[in-house]
């Protein structure tokens, strides 16, 4: 072998005497203490060559590496595990790690400290590299990825156990929801908590059907994956449409086993399924990070309501009215939702507010309200949980009866991905 491009200084030969004087250690541990020396070879390459430079040569038969126990023995079994495991998984990347046993992780501590060559390489990057060589050697596919792979493969050693995680696919898009009583995702039954029951129908769901289910369905189907979560930039109750340039949102597919699919022809997909129910445009991919922006970009609201009043009232009581709504909003959490959102006052702005009389007691009213704002205790005052509220400056009872969502403003989210100018399908 040649060792023109590898070269130890003495006080690095001095080092690797040292360490081969402590007992048996294979040509892996060897070459990883000098990781960092040389290109273009693999660590047992490196042992190999420390051995001819200190001539020193590795016995036919030998005991068990003193540092490793031979781990790198067992790579090629682990990979044919792997391999095994990914069959029937669509992956371009993947990325392998390793846990190791205590015993080794005292042991590798040792061998750092006691032999600083300044140069070695970690046991759990050089496992997790080997392995990773082998997996590709057998799929002749596949690149490593330490960003985020398609599959995450991890080894325990101190179980002999090989776990494989599917990263799941992301697409972002708009939604419309065309008619009232569907939730945008599925809820458990409340009797049951979802493990089906009388009440529900042995469903396990509170409802029959959900905007996630109805986007969802389709993808999980040309994905063959396990199942489908919907991450809305938002809400609208349930007893609310969703109009207008639709609510941005990203529908995540969990463990797919089919990760190409017909981009071009998913939202068509989605849309002839939940005709008439809801309707998407865009599907464009996305990432796991595209999920925490959707959660956090902040958007102005657009709101049409059908409000009944307790009492006949003018066109001027109401003009007035709306005109002292505009501004700030001190809005407590509402009754309605206090169950599972924290109990706090939030500070919000109506930025418009108009609407007309269809006779003495109804209305329909236009808002545009900072995001997070509740619209119907807006309206109502929630017992003076909101104030102000169009209930208190009228002086008698206000109530929404239909409540829409027209639009989703100032959105950076869609605009970041384009999806400010996808087009709507007719799903009509």
């Amino acid at each position: 072998m040649n060792t023109d491009r590898f070269q130890l200084g003495d006080e690095q030969q001095r080092m690797a005497r040292r360490i081969l004087d402590v007992g048996t250690i294979c040509d892996e541990c060897l070459g990883r203490a000098y990781g960092r020396i040389g290109r273009g070879y693999t660590n047992a390459d490196r042992g190999r060559l420390v051995r001819m430079l200190v001539q020193e040569v590795e016995p036919a038969k030998r005991d068990p590496c003193w540092v490793c126990g031979d781990v790198f023995d067992r790579i090629d079994s682990w990979a044919d595990r792997a391999v095994a495991m990914a069959e029937g998984w669509e992956h371009a990347t993947y990325r392998f790690g390793v846990l190791l046993t205590t015993k080794l992780e005292q042991v590798e501590a040792y061998f750092g400290e006691r032999f600083p060559t300044g140069a070695m390489e970690p046991l759990k990057h050089a496992v997790n590299r080997a392995l990773g060589m082998a997996y590709e050697r057998r799929m002749k596919r596949g690149t490593v990825s330490f960003g985020n792979p398609d599959l995450s493969f991890v080894l325990d050693l101190a179980h002999d156990e090989l776990s494989m995680d599917v990263a799941s696919v992301y697409l972002a898009g708009r939604y419309r929801k065309l008619v009232r009583g569907i939730p945008q995702t599925k809820w458990p039954c409340r009797s049951c908590r979802g493990r089906g029951c009388a009440r529900c129908g042995y469903t396990g769901k509170q409802y029959a059907e959900s905007v996630e289910e109805w986007i969802g369905g389709p993808l999980i189907d040309a994905a063959r994956a396990q199942s489908g979560v919907l991450h809305g930039a938002g809400r609208e109750d349930i007893d609310a449409l969703m109009l207008g340039s639709g609510r941005p949102f990203v529908i995540e597919i969990v463990a797919p086993r089919v990760r190409a699919l017909p981009w071009d022809r998913l939202a068509g997909l989605v849309n002839e399924h939940a005709r008439g129910r809801v309707q998407v445009c865009g599907l464009v991919p996305a990432t796991r990070q595209t999920v925490a922006r959707a959660k956090t970009t902040a958007s102005r609201k657009a709101y049409q309501v059908r409000v009944v009043f307790g009492r006949e009232i003018t066109d001027a009581e109401l003009a007035d009215a709306l005109h002292e709504l505009v501004g700030r909003i001190e809005q407590r959490t509402p009754r309605r939702v206090a169950h599972r959102r924290a109990n706090l006052v939030r500070i919000r702005t109506v930025h418009r507010a108009t609407g007309r009389l269809i006779d003495s007691r109804h209305a329909e009213i236009g808002f545009i309200t900072d995001g997070g704002l509740y619209v119907k205790e807006l309206v109502s005052g929630d017992a003076g949980r909101t104030m102000p509220n169009l209930s208190s400056r009228l002086g008698t009872e206000a109530v929404v009866r239909e409540l829409d969502v027209t639009g989703i403003l100032s959105d950076e989210l869609s605009q970041g991905l384009g999806l400010d100018r996808c087009e709507w399908m007719d799903s009509a």
